[in-house]
């Protein structure tokens, strides 16, 4: 075991791990949104100062194309990945890599065997939702706008979700275990920090703090599951890429994060019990299908986190 084990070498004074994410959020939130913030300008310019700006996401309310704007969105969350990369290397010398799974090489091929599964299991969700409530879904299929759309979201929404694997089951994961030597709390703890930092969500504000958060740090667990079973994160960036760019490509409502020209339009997303029950169901099938795979022990989860610190 290396994923957690790496986090007990090195240079690992507990303020950095407060610091690190402080400084790599300020980066991703002001460096990162400088492009979006010029787009926004030159239309603020061009327009005499008149429109709505008070939501910088709200990109057809600004005039700004919709596959552009989740571009440059998403643009903010390439430079937090670079940030973050930077910064624990130099405070903890562990590379990326070694943030990912402790080792000097990545394993891809897992990435793309859980995006595959995960996307597979929310296809099927989809067409029986479909077929269930046919008239919650209106098509909005512009070949036009969603060829640029599936462009954007398979290759840049992995930058979104690496950024957020790496931060929460990567390095935050590594310190918690560093410091409780517990497998458990490495997939909760994160799980439950990484639930919180959805809370600016349209869909908290729109659905509400107590019906989202269950879904967000449920997800976060399951990632968590993953990433310590597998000894790394590659299977939990892989299907948090996939889950994304799903919901990009084919769903999009009032009140999702993302708003793009997604190929239908959902009429009433609000979570349910049964929704998040199914949610639940989903992914058990996921880390069931993953466990074959790789042979992962489940008593693993009670072993401590061996190894001298240094």
């Amino acid at each position: 075991m290396q994923y957690l084990e790496r986090a007990l070498k090195g240079p690992n004074q507990w303020w950095k791990y407060i610091l690190v994410p402080i400084i790599t959020f300020l980066a991703q939130g002001f460096l990162g949104m400088l492009p979006l913030g010029l787009v926004i300008g030159v239309i603020i310019a061009s327009n005499n100062g008149e429109g709505d700006f008070s939501n910088i996401l709200d990109f057809e309310a600004q005039g700004i194309d919709l596959n552009l704007g989740l571009a440059l969105m998403i643009i903010s969350f390439a430079v937090g990945l670079w940030v973050l990369k930077a910064i624990v290397e130099a405070y903890h010398k562990r590379t990326l890599s070694e943030q990912i799974n402790g080792t000097k090489k990545i394993r891809w091929n897992r990435f793309f065997y859980a995006a595959g599964i995960w996307g597979g299991l929310m296809l099927i969700n989809l067409i029986a939702e479909y077929f269930l409530n046919p008239g919650d879904f209106t098509l909005n299929f512009n070949v036009s706008t969603f060829i640029p759309l599936v462009l954007v979201a398979l290759l840049l929404i992995p930058f979104q979700t690496t950024f957020e694997e790496v931060l929460f089951r990567g390095y935050l994961a590594q310190g918690v275990a560093r410091w409780t030597r517990s497998r458990w709390m490495a997939a909760i703890l994160p799980a439950v920090l990484f639930g919180l930092m959805h809370y600016a969500n349209p869909e908290v504000k729109e659905y509400g703090f107590w019906v989202m958060m269950p879904h967000y740090i449920i997800f976060g667990v399951f990632f968590g599951l993953m990433a310590v079973l597998d000894d790394g994160i590659e299977t939990a960036m892989g299907a948090h890429a996939a889950n994304n760019a799903f919901i990009a490509i084919f769903t999009t409502s009032n009140a999702s994060v993302f708003q793009t020209n997604a190929l239908f339009k959902v009429k009433d997303m609000a979570p349910t019990l049964y929704d998040l029950f199914l949610f639940i169901l989903l992914g058990a099938i996921l880390i069931s299908i993953l466990a074959k795979k790789y042979n992962w022990n489940f008593a693993l989860m009670n072993q401590r986190v061996e190894g001298d610190k240094e």
